[in-house]
């Protein structure tokens, strides 16, 4: 991903949340047959508060990306949409797509198998907990037998990474009553509404003013 020091996001805390409320990563590497791109949800370590992730992926998908031995690029994608020129009002414009990314890369550290089945765990609960009457890992019916034989189809891995490249395309290179302007229509009930950029696009004109959110 090109960079833009007009774009650049550079604050650990945010690239976290864009990380946390984005799991669903793209995971590609460069094996001996070309490119290869798998899609997991990802984890920030919560032993950690840096980017270290962590992971799994199933077998053999480990052996395609040459887990522990190569590097990995895992892609992040946060809130994104379309831009109509028509919100910057009379003036020369033509669309662009607003976005946030997030790109993290270096050689993964392989779990072992306990680590990989609290990993496991924690995946489940993260996303069961939303649920009335969650159904967790180790809870019946489950058996730990399925549970094992299950986690033996996978390997687990923890990346903190050499390489960090995110960046917010927000319309922060247009005047600040623009920016309103399209924060307004992604607000609102048109064709290309999209409250999720309209909060993201908030967030980065907070800090681009110094105010609290």
């Amino acid at each position: 991903m090109r960079q833009n020091p007009s774009f650049t996001l550079a604050d650990v805390a945010e690239i976290r949340r864009v990380i946390d409320q984005n799991p669903w990563a793209t995971i590609m590497s460069s094996g001996d047959d070309g490119l290869i791109a798998s899609h997991y949800a990802v984890l920030l370590d919560d032993a950690r508060d840096d980017l270290t992730i962590v992971g799994h992926v199933g077998r053999p998908d480990d052996l395609i990306h040459g887990l522990g031995e190569r590097e990995l690029l895992v892609v992040f994608q946060g809130p994104h949409g379309y831009v109509s020129p028509g919100w910057y009002g009379d003036v020369q414009a033509v669309p662009t797509w607003n976005y946030t990314a997030v790109h993290l890369a270096g050689v993964p550290e392989i779990l072992s198998d306990e680590e990989n089945l609290m990993v496991l765990d924690q995946l489940v609960e993260r996303f069961e907990s939303r649920m009335s009457e969650p159904r967790l890992m180790w809870e019946r019916p489950n058996e730990p037998a399925f549970i094992q034989r299950l986690a033996a189809g996978t390997v687990g891995f923890r990346l903190s990474p050499t390489r960090v490249v995110a960046k917010r395309k927000l319309s922060q290179n247009k005047p600040p009553e623009t920016i309103e302007t399209v924060i307004s229509a992604l607000s609102s009930d048109g064709p290309y509404s999209n409250p999720a950029l309209a909060e993201e696009m908030r967030r980065a004109q907070a800090a681009r003013t110094g105010a609290v959110r």
